[in-house]
């Protein structure tokens, strides 16, 4: 069995993530809010490089990052706003991750199978439908 640590993590931050977002008072501007929360979260990732044993030095990572790591930062800042702006036109905690999180899913669908060469088993195949259906029933009728 793979190591189920990181995704409880993600399990863990995601729920964190969604409850803080919807929560965030309409008084703080939405950049200002990411701002804020983008400082406090490069300070926890220089608390962890000091406590965290890595497993190369910084000064390396920092020579050989590339084009992937400027488009994740872009792509995290459009995340954040576009849920933080989604929670304030309404949507649902119940909701809004489940739409999101399916819809990506099956937008890296074809990124998956053809650029990364990944297969898919009748079983990743039955899941697939399975959220087509969930976004269907979502559908407001």
């Amino acid at each position: 069995m793979k190591n189920l640590l990181p995704i409880l993590m993600a399990v863990t931050g995601g729920v964190l993530y969604h409850v803080s977002q919807k929560s965030v008072p309409k008084q703080v501007d939405p950049f200002a809010a990411i701002i804020i929360a983008y400082a406090i979260g490069i300070i926890c990732c220089l608390l962890a490089l000091v406590v965290v044993p890595s497993e190369r030095p910084l000064l390396e990572s920092w020579r050989a990052w590339n084009w992937a790591v400027c488009l994740l930062g872009f792509s995290a800042a459009v995340i954040e706003i576009s849920i933080l702006l989604a929670y304030r036109a309404g949507w649902n905690i119940s909701v809004t991750s489940v739409v999101i999180n399916i819809s990506v899913a099956l937008v890296l669908l074809p990124v998956g199978l053809l650029l990364f060469r990944e297969q898919l088993s009748w079983l990743n195949a039955a899941g697939i439908a399975c959220c087509l259906l969930g976004l269907y029933l979502w559908v407001p009728k």
